[in-house]
């Protein structure tokens, strides 16, 4: 990732923030020259600082998430254009954005009580703060399912995060960035939709 000083943060705490956050991960690993790309939700796990995952046998990254393969995990924050009209200086326009770059070697966990376990718990991040639906152990579906489903764990090796964000502005202009970035990511989401699921 290109890091100009002014963009880096090299804030872990920052870092495990957009990882809670925006857990939805690019995984990617490589095979013979080839990128393998897989798009999953990964946890940040705090006793030991590994993020886990679950992924379908039937995925041909599969395989190499095992054996302390390497692989590279991308999380990506909000982002949004930044038009010049926002600014009280002249400027050109930008793209502001969030992006955490780690680094890692992954691990097979073949223990079906753990995989099992490891579902409900993520289940129960993703369902703060309300809790509106609890996974519960004795789950049918569950259960059936736990045989297509593979458990790993990432230990991270490298951190990297780029928060572009209007730093080099001045602090009226770097306040009017931040609006718009929590504007337009709000818009954005709606206009899209509306777009995509027309009746």
């Amino acid at each position: 990732m290109y890091p100009p000083k002014k963009h880096q943060d090299n804030d872990q705490l920052h870092h495990i923030e957009v990882i809670k956050t925006y857990p939805l991960a690019t995984l990617i690993s490589v095979k013979d020259n080839q990128p393998l790309i897989t798009h999953l939700p990964l946890i940040y796990r705090e006793t030991d600082g590994k993020l886990i995952g679950h992924i379908d046998i039937y995925n041909p990254q599969t395989d190499l998430l095992q054996h302390e393969n390497e692989v590279t995990i991308i999380f990506s924050g909000p982002q949004c254009y930044i038009s010049p009209s926002i600014y009280t200086t002249t400027q050109l326009p930008t793209w502001n954005y969030i992006k955490v770059h780690l680094t890692g070697t992954v691990t097979r966990i073949e223990d079906k009580a753990a995989l099992k376990q490891s579902l409900i718990t993520m289940t129960k991040f993703l369902e703060a703060p309300e809790h509106n639906y609890v996974l519960e152990p004795d789950n049918p579906r569950l259960d059936k399912n736990l045989d297509y489903i593979k458990l790993f764990e990432i230990d991270i090796k490298t951190w990297e995060g780029k928060f572009k964000l209007s730093q080099d502005k001045l602090p009226k202009d770097k306040e009017n960035a931040r609006q718009q970035l929590i504007k337009s990511s709000q818009d954005s989401i709606k206009a899209f939709l509306d777009k995509v699921f027309k009746n």
